[in-house]
């Protein structure tokens, strides 16, 4: 069998190469590598594709989401409820300006943050609410809004991995106060490097995020808050201009193959295939099956070429980094079942039919089928 990766970048290079080489030489000589004209450009395209009103680049998702905590008021001690089954990104954002990640359990269809679980986790320390669109889908926010409405807390969204994804026709990315994006080269939009980005509605907030990541500075030397450098490079904006403009093409081919998935898998015994919530429009960052004996099944995979993996084999609150907020196992139930079954197989723009095939055939054969 041939190798199969889960995600293959350099098909997508390959695509947007003839596009970003001479714009990347362009910076090169340029030497406007921070900000300058690329990035404002994409600034200004991504906030009009999410439907948001501004977008800023920043150095990199989990900056993202600290930043979008920031601007909305969270603080030391404060609480900042999300669920439990998220990269540990989120709530290490919420870590790194004294705040404390609270996480909440998800449903057992969609594994996405359970709003009753949410209403049942609101104290008079809880300052946000941070939805995460985990694997490209998009979590039912129009069921946290009235939560968040009578907690008097915003909703800040991570967004990291679902660029493109719509629920009942809203994008993801523009559904609460603020939200946070990653760039990372693996998501469906995919910087040259890292990279991430705050997108909002409110002048107000962005203006903010804006300062803080450039040292609590607008203008030079001025400092009115204690900020960080955290500020998009030039080139990341070549990239992710070029992609953004494919990024509609993408997010179709992904859900074709995660449709051929579907057919393919369809009955397998031992097989628990994703399923979008209705009113979804997801964009498959990830095709996250679940299996019995993951751990086995997994192994065989991997052995067979196929390049299967784990997203995310612990939850965040049951890793020794948050052994001190005292959570023992059974704090999420639904999460920390679904961590000991998920398998994330490849899926990316430019896999093959064929290569399909090949993931189906490995899959079912190390389920025990033919």
């Amino acid at each position: 069998m041939t190798n199969i990766p889960l995600v293959d970048l350099r098909a997508q290079q390959a695509e947007i190469a003839a596009e970003v080489e001479p714009l990347v030489l362009d910076v090169l000589r340029s030497a406007w590598f921070v900000g300058g004209p690329h990035v404002a450009a994409f600034e200004t395209a991504y906030a009009e594709y999410v439907g948001a009103g501004h977008c800023v680049g920043v150095a990199n998702g989990t900056d993202a989401i600290e930043l979008a905590l920031r601007v909305v008021g969270v603080g030391a001690d404060d609480e900042v409820i999300m669920p439990g089954n998220t990269f540990i990104a989120t709530a290490e954002a919420a870590s790194r300006i004294g705040a404390v990640p609270v996480p909440v359990d998800v449903d057992p269809e969609h594994l996405l943050i359970a709003p009753d679980a949410v209403a049942a986790a609101i104290t008079e320390k809880t300052r946000a609410i941070v939805p995460v669109h985990l694997y490209g889908q998009v979590a039912p926010v129009e069921a946290l809004e009235p939560i968040a409405a009578a907690a008097g807390v915003p909703i800040v969204e991570d967004a990291a991995q679902s660029q493109g994804a719509r629920r009942h026709g809203r994008a993801a990315g523009a559904l609460g106060a603020v939200a946070a994006t990653s760039f990372y080269p693996g998501k469906n939009l995919g910087a040259s490097g890292d990279g991430g980005g705050v997108t909002t509605n409110d002048a107000g907030l962005a203006a903010e995020v804006r300062l803080l990541a450039n040292h609590g500075s607008a203008v030079k030397y001025q400092h009115e808050a204690i900020g960080m450098n955290s500020r998009l490079d030039a080139i990341h904006a070549v990239t992710l201009n070029a992609k953004l403009a494919r990024l509609e093409d993408w997010n179709e081919r992904r859900r074709q193959a995660a449709d051929r998935y579907a057919a393919l898998l369809d009955g397998v015994p031992g097989l628990r295939l994703p399923r979008s919530m209705p009113g979804n429009s997801d964009v498959w960052h990830l095709y996250v099956v679940r299996v019995e004996d993951r751990d086995r099944v997994l192994a065989e995979l991997n052995a067979a070429g196929v390049g299967a993996a784990l997203h995310y084999p612990d939850p965040w609150y049951l890793t020794p980094a948050y052994a001190g907020l005292g959570h023992a196992a059974g704090t999420c139930p639904v999460a920390e079942a679904a961590a000991g079954e998920i398998l994330s197989l490849p899926l990316y723009p430019h896999l093959t039919a064929g290569q399909q095939e090949q993931v189906a055939t490995a899959l079912v054969k190390a389920l025990g089928g033919p």
